[in-house]
């Protein structure tokens, strides 16, 4: 009895402690929602192709602290903070090697090194440094000789009293900064390609609580509102630029409950005047993680430090709670969540930055030192390929690849949807309906019942016209001979009285 009894009280803990999401453990190493929201195990979009090491590199010493990464082509930046300098690998034949190491640059300038390097881009004539503990963003040729230097803006709208520390940025077609900059929280710092500083770009929305926003402005004194938390906005943590020139933004700095409700956004897309543009038709919130659990190592909401734009519309979003992986299409939905914290490959111990290389990713891991890349799998290539097809306008070829993602997964809805979408656009909509309706689509299913009908009524419009026509003359031929009829009647009787 009581070896019962301890059975029970075991698996009461055991089921105390398995949240749907919150640990890896209880849903497997890759996963996705259902319409419900709940966990849904799947196969692996991606496996590990490489895992890079000093060691494996052949490096002098291991990464330090590392923090930026940038893929430019077959060529893979990596900012090695600790060691204050930049590690560029060069992908050829399958194989990763470094290509040179930089730690210092040439020019008219008072420092030449390199202090907590943090972040780096790259285009076809240049490359820019975020060199954070020297408070700049360095400009240089491919040859190393300095050309410019974006430091702190000396102007009335950017705050004197904190120290500038560049932390991420980005450099668009007409080689403007757009740059993160610490404790700023105004949105992103923009200068012009001369250096000159041009305001700020896409303030985050503030997020409150509700009663806290009342207490503090009609209830509490004086002392207990400036003791408060200011409702301002937040800052960002990462910003990434896709091949369409838009910006996508990260932020970690938000209230979990806000972000339950999905009030918070912590990935925008924004655009030339600072709006968020990203589409989230999803059935589930753009976040991570949405369920997690406060029990365990691991607790709290996803936090997303960084995030990918691939060429497809897809991007990706890296998880430092949970050292997961989250990918999306460009109407919101979640194509795959996978990854976690550990030491085994595919884990991460204290992910920073996330980039991709056609469609494999890379990510760098500070505490491990080192850089994993990923390459989807044969079920991964299939979704990749169904998008891609969808998005040619060859639809026959993208429902095919859906119906083989299914193969893989049967549980999978975005296949189902996909499939449907596919129908949609050859015309085929009853049958699209059929798919929308199998995963709860109702934005989907509504706009296919509505060209569905319109069809209908197209094809059956001479059937329509017959019935209308019948339905307003027949009941006025009927009501007519009626109407003759009692005429006959009545003269047949008046007949017959007069007789």
């Amino acid at each position: 009895m009581k070896k019962l009894s301890l059975l029970l009280a075991l698996m009461l803990v055991l089921t105390a402690l398995s949240p749907a999401a919150g640990a890896l453990a209880d849903t497997g190493y890759s996963y996705n929602y259902d319409f419900w929201g709940e966990v849904v195990n799947s196969p692996d979009p991606y496996a590990v192709k490489a895992t890079l090491t000093h060691l494996e590199l052949g490096l002098d010493k291991k990464l330090s602290k590392a923090q930026g990464l940038f893929v430019k082509d077959n060529l893979i930046y990596i900012c090695d903070t600790g060691n204050n300098r930049i590690v560029v690998l060069e992908y050829k034949d399958g194989n990763y090697s470094v290509s040179r190491i930089i730690e210092s640059f040439e020019g008219d300038v008072e420092v030449n090194t390199f202090n907590a390097p943090s972040d780096i881009f790259v285009n076809d004539e240049h490359i820019f440094i975020a060199d954070t503990e020297n408070n700049r963003i360095v400009k240089l040729t491919y040859d190393l000789q300095f050309l410019l230097e974006f430091t702190k803006p000396d102007d009335i709208n950017f705050d004197q009293s904190i120290t500038f520390l560049p932390s991420k940025f980005v450099v668009d077609g007409a080689e403007r900064v757009f740059c993160v900059v610490s404790r700023v929280n105004k949105g992103i710092v923009k200068y012009e390609n001369d250096g000159k500083f041009n305001g700020f770009v896409g303030a985050t929305r503030v997020s409150y609580d509700l009663f806290d926003y009342i207490w503090k402005n009609w209830i509490a004194t004086e002392a207990q509102a400036d003791a408060m938390a200011d409702f301002v906005p937040t800052e960002y943590d990462n910003i990434a630029l896709d091949d369409e020139g838009f910006m996508y933004v990260v932020s970690t700095n938000f209230d979990p409950y806000q972000l339950s409700i999905g009030n918070f956004d912590p990935i925008r897309r924004l655009n030339s005047l600072g709006n968020d543009i990203l589409i989230r038709n999803g059935n589930v919130y753009v976040i991570g993680d949405n369920d997690w659990t406060d029990i365990g190592v691991y607790t709290g909401a996803s936090k997303l430090i960084d995030c990918t734009a691939l060429e497809d519309g897809t991007y990706f979003a890296l998880d430092r709670t949970r050292g997961r992986i989250f990918g999306y299409d460009d109407q919101g939905n979640l194509l795959c969540a996978f990854g976690g914290n550990g030491n085994k490959d595919g884990y991460f111990r204290m992910p920073t930055a996330i980039e991709h290389m056609g469609h494999d990713l890379l990510v760098l891991d500070s505490q491990d030192c080192q850089l994993t890349v990923f390459t989807p799998t044969e079920y991964g290539k299939k979704i990749f390929s169904a998008i891609y097809e969808y998005q040619q306008g060859r639809y026959d070829e993208s429902a095919k690849e859906w119906k083989e993602v299914l193969m893989y997964n049967g549980n999978y809805e975005l296949a189902y949807i996909g499939i449907g979408r596919a129908l949609l656009r050859q015309n085929k909509y009853e049958e699209a309906m059929s798919y929308f309706k199998t995963k709860y689509d109702d934005n989907n299913y509504g706009d296919a019942f509505q060209l569905y009908r319109k069809q209908w009524v197209e094809d059956h419009i001479v059937l329509l016209f017959v019935v209308i026509v019948l339905v307003l003359v027949v009941p006025l031929i009927i009501g007519r001979i009626k109407r003759v009829r009692w005429e006959v009647k009545r003269f047949e009787n008046d007949s017959k009285t007069i007789r």
